[in-house]
């Protein structure tokens, strides 16, 4: 009999202490580099304020952008085209509209990637790649805040910030 007491207590904790720390340690490892502390630190407010603020220039940058090219397009006659000296105005006109436009853009695309950034703050996946969920170096956000992937998976090929 002591032999069958101590093979069904082997075999009732062996299954049970297996089983805990496999499922325990499964979901925390996935999840645990991307999670941070609820209360921020010092370095992500600097960098929530740094991109609030950026995000206000971008803002204003496209917004003057976007006007300055509408101005463009009111200066200009709509059936006014000259073929003398003066035709190349015309065109130079609709290249610094185009200009305008496509650096508006760039601008609204800048404050989409800022809009993401303030969401991961509060998340709290600030800071991590996007790509191998490693934590982005400090360096490379102070240099740029929004940055969504990490050295090593930016110089990997051409992708987003």
């Amino acid at each position: 009999m002591p032999t069958k007491k101590t093979s069904t207590t082997v075999t009732k904790a062996a299954p049970a202490k297996k089983a805990a720390p496999a499922n325990a340690a499964a979901v925390p490892a996935k999840k645990a580099p991307a999670k941070r502390a609820a209360p921020l630190d010092k370095f992500t407010e600097a960098q929530q304020k740094e991109l609030l603020e950026e995000r206000e220039n971008y803002t204003r940058q496209a917004t003057s952008l976007r006007a300055e090219a509408d101005q463009l397009a009111l200066d200009r006659d709509p059936g006014d085209v000259q073929f003398d000296e003066e035709s190349g105005q015309g065109d130079s006109m609709n290249v610094e509209r185009e200009r305008d436009l496509a650096l508006s853009a760039q601008a609204l695309a800048a404050v989409e990637e800022i809009d993401k950034a303030l969401e991961k703050i509060v998340a709290g996946t600030y800071g991590v790649c996007e790509k191998c969920n490693e934590n982005i170096p400090k360096e490379r956000l102070k240099a740029l805040p929004y940055a969504a992937l990490c050295v090593k998976c930016k110089s990997g090929g051409l992708s987003r910030r």
